[in-house]
């Protein structure tokens, strides 16, 4: 009985979510009331507030579910064995994620969602800072990682490795907000790989062997 509660406790959770991600993405965060997201559950309102304290805990809790199993691929390529290339494990980590994001549906619903339709009014302040937080995680592990592949692969690097890793962050960034904006407008793998090529070219690195940095 116990485990069946608990069951049916994750199923109704997992359906509040799910409404949060179809409802923000079609009305945006802001104009989406907790009301909203009960009756396309199909529960109450208290039944929302027994998961979560208030919007932007829902609204995290919908981000961590696609994001999370992102930032932790990411982070453990970068935390790989010393003896694999660093350069490879950032290029493999920001492959993952663009593969991933074109690739699927609910990923590319939630990047809309926290990309295009949140503002930063007062009740939801904390998302502003998920995004922050986000910002300078990735760019805390790239400028090691570069920093890293510039010494393996004696690189002397025309930029310090904290102004690569900024430079790279406004790329991809800005390559799926454009994506997301119109999805045909290019392959954002496709493209996503080119341009990370070319910038790397810039810093003084090839395309590397990611044969090894694919192995998580």
């Amino acid at each position: 009985m116990v485990r069946r509660t608990k069951e049916e406790a994750l199923a109704t959770r997992h359906k509040l979510l799910d409404a949060a991600e179809q409802l923000f993405q079609a009305q945006g965060v802001s104009r989406t009331s907790l009301q909203d997201i009960a009756r396309r559950a199909g529960v109450t309102r208290g039944a929302v507030y027994w998961h979560f304290k208030d919007k932007a805990d829902l609204f995290n809790a919908m981000m961590d579910r696609v994001i999370l199993p992102l930032e932790e691929s990411f982070q453990g390529r970068l935390g790989q064995q010393a003896e694999t290339d660093p350069l490879a494990r950032i290029y493999s980590g920001v492959m993952d994620a663009l593969i991933r994001i074109a690739g699927d549906p609910q990923a590319r619903r939630v990047f809309e969602v926290a990309t295009h339709k949140v503002e930063y009014v007062d009740e939801l302040q904390a998302l502003r800072l998920r995004h922050l937080k986000s910002r300078s995680d990735f760019l805390a592990q790239v400028e090691h990682g570069l920093q890293a592949a510039a010494e393996r692969h004696s690189v002397a690097l025309a930029i310090p490795a904290a102004t690569a890793a900024q430079g790279m962050h406004a790329i991809i960034d800005g390559l799926i907000q454009s994506w997301l904006l119109e999805s045909t407008a290019f392959d954002l793998v496709a493209l996503g790989r080119d341009v990370l090529d070319v910038y790397l070219r810039g810093l003084g690195f090839f395309r590397p062997d990611t044969s090894a940095a694919a192995r998580p």
